[in-house]
């Protein structure tokens, strides 16, 4: 409920103070007054997108703030929550608006975006006129309407939630069916890789053990016929064979050479031995220096094929053994993503058929609603003496969305055999006020905790059929909160609490002020109302009959 609101320097408003209470309040005055400023100071402190020139003239800055109560199941709660701003019982909104036109705003004293003001204004304030287009009519609102109505939070959020689902199962499947054309281009190139790679199968740190062993044996081709050479010198027809001659010559003579010989004949002795030591030695060489032709050969075929195999694949060696794993790794994934992708496509059925019962449960009940809610509306109309009119919510179907497949717009005809069209284009300024007064009377059985407000809904009608709107309105207010501007006498009279715009001017300046009026200035005013610029005394008693005072 909307409790005070303090305006300071906006427009001709100098400084006004207002206090609201629950009900019905009344807003008159002369035409030219100011009653629509403090519409415009009000949308402004809410964040609504308006007349930008509101600073009042001579003054710096103006500001507004508006002061709401706020019941525990207030919507305005989860706004304040979810944008971390305290949440209390009473809600304080402030905005300040430069002559330069740099606005600031602050909720509960800390500072707010515009966004976060208006996503507040739309669970506190709603206005209603002939030429709002933010409610009624509004076309593009009217499905969220009907859903209000008919209290269809839950089949709403069955089907947004079943959108939702079925939007990501349709993104998984068609992420793998991506990934798997783009192996399966690549598909005959990998198996005739990996064959490749599976044939010649090399494993890590097998080209460094081939290239040694290829050193090797193409060093020992070089060495070993000097060694075989070596052994020949050393062998049997070479020094051991002179070795052994001379060892016979002295052994002949050192009977004869009294001693001489013996010290020469053992070192010859020991020189065998060595010799021998190191024809043993030669052999064993001769024999690691053998190897076969072939051998090395096929060495080296293999560990040309492992570096071609590599240059081509653009790896090291060593990372054979792992690329040809990678390479594997997608045929496996090419070959399980037939299974993967039929997995999937279920999965998106099953997404589907979910999203198809939720949306038709969600379109039968609308068009349940739509019927209630014409029945309604019908009924409402007759007392506001359009019996003969005839409202209609039309369902259409719409591609398909979070909230489901049905276009909803709320079309009228005036007069029976007339063609039916929507609100704001067939219904006349008094009609049109009646239909939206007689379509909210319906709606605010579901409302929580907003101040509706009527700008001069009741223009075009007079007599009892004001009277019948303004009863309307008072129904409306029952348990809640309306602000009425009106210039009907008849919906004037039904205020529960009545207040008079009124304008002045002081040393040349126009200044706008607000007057709670008392039981007997609500007679003079509602008089004015009657009888215009002369009150008279039977546009009192006129005035006193409709106060039933």
């Amino acid at each position: 409920m909307l409790r005070g609101l303090d305006i300071s320097d906006m427009l001709i408003i100098e400084r006004l103070e207002l206090s609201f209470q629950p009900g019905l309040n009344v807003l008159t005055g002369e035409t030219g007054a100011g009653k629509s400023i403090l519409l415009d100071s009000l949308g402004f402190v809410l964040g609504w997108r308006g007349r930008a020139d509101l600073v009042r003239q001579g003054a710096a800055q103006g500001e507004v703030t508006a002061c709401f109560d706020l019941r525990p199941d207030h919507p305005a709660h989860a706004v304040l929550q979810e944008a971390g701003l305290p949440d209390e019982d009473e809600l304080i909104l402030r905005r300040i608006n430069t002559i330069e036109g740099r606005k600031t705003a602050w909720v509960n004293d800390r500072r707010v975006s515009g966004e976060v003001l208006r996503a507040l204004s739309d669970t506190l304030v709603e206005l209603h006129g002939q030429h709002d287009d933010r409610g009624l009519l509004n076309p593009r609102g009217h499905r969220k309407i009907l859903d209000e109505f008919g209290a269809l939070d839950s089949a709403r959020s069955k089907t947004h939630a079943a959108w939702g689902d079925m939007g990501r199962a349709r993104k998984a499947a068609n992420a793998a069916a991506q990934a798997r054309d783009a192996i399966r281009a690549e598909e005959e190139f990998l198996r005739h890789a990996v064959a490749e790679l599976d044939k010649l199968d090399p494993q890590a740190g097998e080209e460094a053990i081939l290239d040694t062993q290829r050193r090797t044996m193409q060093s020992a081709e070089k060495i070993r016929a000097d060694v075989v050479n070596a052994y020949e010198v050393l062998g049997h027809s070479g020094a051991e064979a002179q070795l052994s001659d001379a060892m016979r010559w002295l052994d002949g003579a050192a009977a004869k050479a009294d001693g001489h010989l013996d010290a020469p004949m053992a070192a010859l002795d020991r020189a065998m031995v060595e010799l021998d030591d190191a024809m043993t030695g030669v052999v064993t060489a001769i024999e690691a220096l053998s190897f076969d032709v072939g051998e090395l050969e096929d060495t080296e075929e293999r560990l040309f094929a492992i570096r071609g195999l590599a240059r081509k694949h653009n790896v090291q060696p060593d990372e054979l053994a792992g690329f040809a794993q990678t390479l594997r790794a997608k045929l496996e994934a090419l070959d399980a993503g037939e299974a993967r992708q039929a997995e999937l496509e279920a999965a998106v059925r099953a997404a589907e058929e979910r999203y198809d019962t939720a949306a038709s449960a969600l379109s039968a009940s609308r068009i349940k609603s739509a019927t209630k809610l014409d029945k309604a509306v019908s009924a409402e109309l007759a007392p506001l003496k359009m019996e003969r009119a005839v409202f209609s919510t039309q369902i259409s179907p719409e591609t398909e969305g979070p909230d489901g497949r049905d276009a909803v717009s709320f079309t009228v005809a005036t007069n029976p055999g007339a063609p039916a069209g929507p609100l704001n284009k067939i219904a006349s300024g008094g009609e049109l006020s009646r239909f939206l007064l007689a379509l909210k009377v319906c709606l605010t059985q579901n409302q929580r905790g907003l101040t509706l407000i009527f700008d001069e809904i009741d223009r075009g009608v007079g007599g009892a059929t004001a009277d019948a709107v303004g009863r309307r309105l008072a129904s409306i207010a029952d348990g809640g909160q309306v602000l009425v501007v009106t210039h009907s006498p008849q919906v004037a009279a039904l205020g529960a609490h009545h207040w008079r715009v009124q304008k002045s001017v002081t040393k040349g300046m126009t200044t706008t002020s607000v007057v709670p009026l008392s039981a007997q200035d609500r007679v003079d005013e509602v008089a004015r109302m009657v009888a215009g610029d002369t009150v008279t005394d039977a546009a009192r008693e006129a005035a006193r009959a409709l106060l039933g005072a």
